[in-house]
This record gives C-alpha cells, sequence and structure tokens, in this order.
C-alpha cells in the first residue's frame, strides 16, 4: 500500500531529561500511522527514534530506516523497520532520507539533529529541493535557537525570507498536518541526486 505523505523526522537518540520528549515522539509516530503515512528516518533503535519508529508501526504506518553500516556494527539498528538502508557513510544517508521524503520535520535532539536539521533547510533555502521544513519547539526546547537565528537576520548573515522558510510549532497535532498539507502544495522538488 503506497502511504499518503512520507515525513523525515530528525530527533535524538538519547531519550532526553524528562518523559515529556518520549511522549511526544510517540504522538509524532502514532499521528504518522493513524494519517496513512510513512517515516523516513535515521533508522536507530534508541531514544526518541526508537519510540518514534516504534510508534509509527504500531500505528499501521510504514517506517523507512537509513543507517551508516558503522552504526549497525554497534547494534543501533532498528531490524524490524518495513525497509531498513544499510548505507555506507552518513553523507549516502541524508541524501536517501531527503529523496524518500515530501517533507522534513525536527524534534528534540542533540548535535546529530541539529545537523541534518540545518542541511535540509540549507539545501531548501539553495532550492536543492522545495520541501517544506518544520521545526518543533517542544516545550521551548529550540527558543533560544529561534532568537539565535534572529540575530543572524538582525546581523545581515541571514534574511527574514529564509526565517520564513522554517514551519516552526509548539504543537505536534497542529504542525504535522500543515507540514502534510504544504507537501501537497509543493511545485516538484529539484532532482535531490545534487546533493
Amino acid at each position: 500500500m503506497t502511504p499518503k505523505f512520507s515525513l523525515c523526522v530528525y530527533c535524538g537518540s538519547r531519550p532526553g531529561a524528562t518523559p515529556r520528549f518520549a511522549e511526544v515522539a510517540r504522538e509524532v509516530g502514532q499521528w504518522i500511522g493513524a494519517n496513512g503515512g510513512q517515516l523516513v528516518y535515521g533508522g536507530g533503535n534508541n531514544g526518541l527514534m526508537g519510540v518514534l519508529a516504534d510508534a509509527t508501526l504500531a500505528a499501521g504506518g510504514r517506517v523507512v530506516g537509513v543507517i551508516p553500516d558503522s552504526m549497525v556494527q554497534r547494534e543501533w539498528a532498528k531490524g524490524d523497520c518495513t525497509e531498513l538502508h544499510i548505507v555506507d557513510n552518513m553523507h549516502q544517508r541524508k541524501s536517501m532520507m531527503a529523496e524518500r521524503a515530501d517533507a522534513f520535520l525536527a524534534l528534540p535532539g542533540g548535535i546529530g539533529t541539529f545537523e541534518e536539521f540545518f542541511e535540509a533547510w540549507t539545501w531548501r533555502v539553495l532550492e536543492f529541493h522545495r520541501k517544506p521544513v518544520g521545526l518543533l519547539d517542544l516545550d521551548g526546547y529550540y527558543a533560544p535557537l529561534l532568537q539565535f537565528l534572529q540575530q543572524g537576520v538582525r546581523h545581515g548573515f541571514m534574511n527574514d525570507w529564509q526565517m520564513d522558510m522554517l514551519t516552526v510549532g509548539s504543537d505536534a497535532s497542529t504542525l504535522l498536518p500543515q507540514l502534510v498539507e504544504a507537501a501537497r502544495r509543493s511545485p516538484p522538488g529539484m532532482d535531490t541526486s545534487e546533493f
């Protein structure tokens, strides 16, 4: 069965300091599955990544994991993904994830989440793709980052139109439909092999 949409989600490989992070990762996965969607993610079994993937599968959604072989060797891979793609390196991982997605969403996470989120957003700014990019500012987790980004605008290193390419929300149940609807309205994207 073809999924109605494919959402690439970046999030932590750790659970975070409070149960709220895992609760929302579970809500996101449940929403994807309940709405006939497909999760594309980094293929991990730990932290928010594992919670998200488990919830998507339990709700009837498809899960596409993409993980470098070095992480499989460390036993970090989630073996029961609908599709698990083992690649050689992080560049291949991110390229495949982008190709398989209609939209991107960052949940709370650490340095890996930040790096993947910024790359997806940069590719959007450079028009390597035209897919929506979302940021879930759960309980103000990303508020300091958003303030810092506005400083980049004030100092002339960024523009308001670049900020406007982000869809930011604090409530997953509102943000997820916005991203899926924006993906439906988006014109065909560029060839992601350019990544």
